[in-house]
C-alpha cells in the first residue's frame, strides 16, 4: 500500500511546552488511524502539523510525498478534508452557500458542484436545511454541515478531530459510517478522539499519545498481543461453587467469581483442558465464553504500564 503520511521524530513546542514530542507515523492508503489520548495529549496539534497549519520545530513530515508546511502545502490541503473540533462556518450564509463557497475554494468543477453539494448534504441528512441560514442550525446540524463540507471535494485524506463531540446518536453513526466508507474506497482517515468506544472496530492502527509523546502504536491485534497476553474466559455452571476448584490448575493464571467466574489462562489452547477438568469434576457448564479485550481495556492497560 502507498504511504499517505510519514512522520519521523516530529517535535513541536509552544514556549516551554512540548505539544508534540517525537512523533512517528506511517499511514497507508485505505486505512483508519486513531490517535488516542486524554485532553492535552497533542492530538489537535498533530492534525495541524499534517495540514501544514503548523510547521515542526524538529523532524520531518510528508503527506502525499510533499511537505505540508512547505511550498507544496496548497497541493496537500487540496487533497485533504478536515473537520476540526470547533468547525468555523459562515452563520449569515445558508448551508448551501457555505458548501458552494467551499467547493469553489477547492476548485470543484462548476458543472458538478450542485450535484456534489446535494450528495454531500444528503449523506448527512441536512439536504432540507440547506436553504436556511447556518446561524439557525443546531449543534448537530452544524457538525453535519462541517462533515459535508469536508467530503465535498472527495478528498484522499480525511482528518477528524473529536468528530462526534456533541452529536446526537444518529449524527455520530453517520460519522462512523463515513469513516468506514472512505477506508473501503482506498482513502486514508486519521481520527483524534478520547472516546474509546468511537475507535472500537474502526481502527486499523492505534497511536496512544500522552503529553505530546507517542506511548505506543500498532494495530489493535498487535496491542492486544503485547499488552493483553493470554486468554480470558467467562464461565458459569448450574452449581457455580464447583468452578472454584479450577483456581489451582497449573495453566490457570488468575481466577475470580462474582456471579460468574472469570479465568485467565496462559494460552488459548488450554481452553479445552479447562473444560475437560471442569466436566471431570462434575460441573454442568452453562457458559464458556472466551473474551476479546475491548480497546478501552487495552488502553488502560497501556496507561498503567507507561
Amino acid at each position: 500500500m502507498d504511504t499517505v503520511i510519514s512522520a519521523r521524530g516530529v517535535v513541536r513546542t509552544f514556549g516551554d511546552t512540548r505539544a508534540v514530542d517525537g512523533l512517528d507515523l506511517g499511514i497507508p492508503t485505505g486505512s483508519v488511524t486513531v490517535l488516542l489520548g486524554p485532553n492535552g495529549a497533542g492530538k489537535t496539534t498533530v492534525v495541524r502539523l499534517l495540514t501544514g497549519a503548523l510547521a515542526p520545530d524538529v523532524g520531518d513530515i510528508t503527506v502525499f510525498g510533499m511537505n505540508p508546511s512547505g511550498p507544496d502545502g496548497a497541493q496537500v490541503r487540496r487533497r485533504c478534508g478536515v473537520v476540526p473540533a470547533r468547525p468555523a462556518l459562515y452563520d449569515r450564509l445558508s448551508g448551501y452557500d457555505n458548501l458552494r463557497y467551499a467547493g469553489e475554494l477547492f476548485e470543484v468543477a462548476a458543472e458538478t458542484l450542485p450535484e456534489r453539494i446535494e450528495h454531500a448534504a444528503a449523506r448527512f441528512g441536512i439536504l432540507e436545511a440547506l436553504p436556511k441560514r447556518v446561524g439557525t442550525y443546531s449543534t448537530g446540524m452544524r457538525a453535519r454541515l462541517a462533515l459535508a463540507r469536508a467530503v465535498l471535494h472527495e478528498p484522499d485524506l480525511l482528518l477528524l478531530d473529536e468528530p462526534t463531540a456533541g452529536l446526537d446518536p444518529e449524527s455520530a453513526r453517520a460519522v462512523l459510517g463515513l469513516i468506514d466508507e472512505m477506508a473501503e474506497e482506498g482513502k486514508a482517515v486519521v481520527m483524534c478522539t478520547h472516546l474509546l468506544l468511537e475507535a472500537e472496530g474502526l481502527a486499523d492502527k492505534v497511536v496512544v499519545l500522552d503529553r505530546g509523546a507517542t506511548l505506543v502504536s500498532g494495530s489493535p491485534a498487535e496491542l492486544t498481543e503485547r499488552f493483553w497476553p493470554g486468554t480470558r474466559v467467562v464461565l458459569d455452571a448450574e452449581q457455580p461453587t464447583v468452578l472454584d476448584g479450577i483456581a489451582d490448575l497449573p495453566f490457570v493464571r488468575g481466577y475470580s467469581r462474582n456471579g460468574v467466574a472469570t479465568v485467565d489462562l496462559a494460552t488459548a489452547d488450554t481452553v479445552p483442558d479447562l473444560v475437560d477438568a471442569l466436566v471431570g469434576a462434575g460441573a454442568r457448564l452453562t457458559r464458556v465464553e472466551p473474551q476479546t479485550p475491548s480497546l478501552e481495556q487495552i488502553y488502560f492497560e497501556i496507561r498503567s504500564r507507561t
